[in-house]
């Protein structure tokens, strides 16, 4: 499938004023305060805290500013490489409490994922919501070590093929961008270095293992 642009480098406006004409009615937009509930819940039945919130491809900021608005973190960033879209996020009024260290970067996850210094400081709390099927093979097999080293539980949504072949039936979308891949790839790409922990939830195996995992219901763990 030929690509009209890279999307691990960001889309123009064009992307977004096609595939976000309807925004409020989007997963992780017009319900991002329940995406943020939810998380909230699940980490407060584990007795979690969650201090750091990084958002890798933040998009429009809707998530990103729900989820920063529960957990009142000390320290957020969020990274994103359409210009159009960071212009969005840059817009929005993200900072929930004066004393959060909020930090936005335009950037790509692959330039993200090669920097060193406060970018390798580990976030207790990484969102990366519909960004995975943008980038290649090469690119997921890049970030994802990385992605488990500098974050402690990642939230993770991504669509298979059998979700983009039921938004091309159903709701007559398709997705020109995105990358057709089974579930199976993705759990292959992800299993070495995360644990499926809970619904869109994701434990890094290089912080946590069942000797001192906070999740202890083992048998969820795969």
């Amino acid at each position: 499938m030929k690509k009209k642009e890279q999307g691990s480098r960001g889309f123009s406006e064009q992307y977004w004023e096609v595939n976000y004409s309807e925004s409020e009615e989007m997963d992780g937009i017009g319900n991002a305060s329940e995406h943020a509930a939810y998380l909230k819940q699940l980490f407060a039945l584990e007795f979690i805290d969650i201090s750091s919130v990084l958002d890798l491809g933040a998009g429009l900021g809707h998530l990103f500013e729900a989820v920063l608005a529960t957990f009142l973190p000390y320290r957020a960033m969020a990274v994103e490489p359409s210009t159009y879209a960071f212009k969005a996020l840059k817009g929005r009024t993200l900072k929930p409490v004066e004393s959060t260290r909020l930090e936005l970067h335009q950037m790509d996850l692959l330039t993200w994922s090669q920097k060193s210094g406060k970018f390798e400081k580990h976030f207790d709390l990484t969102l990366c919501t519909s960004v995975f099927q943008y980038l290649t093979e090469e690119e997921i097999d890049q970030l994802v070590p990385v992605l488990a080293k500098r974050t402690r539980y990642l939230y993770l949504t991504v669509p298979t093929d059998i979700e983009l072949k039921r938004q091309r039936e159903d709701l007559d979308f398709d997705d020109e961008y995105a990358y057709s891949r089974t579930r199976a790839f993705y759990q292959r790409k992800l299993r070495s270095h995360f644990t499926f922990v809970a619904h869109r939830l994701l434990e890094s195996k290089e912080h946590f293992d069942e000797s001192n995992t906070s999740f202890t219901d083992l048998l969820f763990r795969f």
